[in-house]
């Protein structure tokens, strides 16, 4: 009986491991829908939105400048805005639109467009 409780609470912690996995298609997705406005398709800060704000949207392609920043940091400022963590108060909080795995989603996408060139 102890080893099929154990067998269960594997596949339970396994099914929940699947269910959080980090999906940089979806972020890929997102990051369409939700970001290229301002940071560009390709991620390089000029989004047709760019030429008319005060404060140019982050180049995050920019991998110098975006190793700075933790995944902690990217998070909070997708999910509560630019204010949030002392940024350009043009970044709106997206946190009424995704759920916070589609934030992560979104980070590790982001990380893509930085680092991957760095692989």
């Amino acid at each position: 009986m102890k080893l099929f409780n154990f067998i269960v609470l594997l596949s339970t912690l396994f099914a929940m491991t699947e269910a959080y996995a980090i999906d940089t298609k979806n972020g890929e997705i997102l990051y369409q829908a939700y970001c290229t406005q301002c940071h560009g398709k390709n991620g390089d800060g000029w989004g047709v939105n760019a030429a008319s704000m005060d404060v140019l949207p982050k180049d995050h392609t920019d991998t110098k400048g975006m190793i700075t920043r933790t995944d902690e940091d990217i998070f909070i400022a997708i999910k509560k805005g630019g204010k949030a963590v002392s940024k350009s108060n043009l970044m709106p909080n997206w946190d009424a639109n995704m759920t916070d795995q589609e934030i992560n989603d979104l980070v590790a996408y982001v990380r893509l467009l930085c680092c991957e060139k760095e692989k």
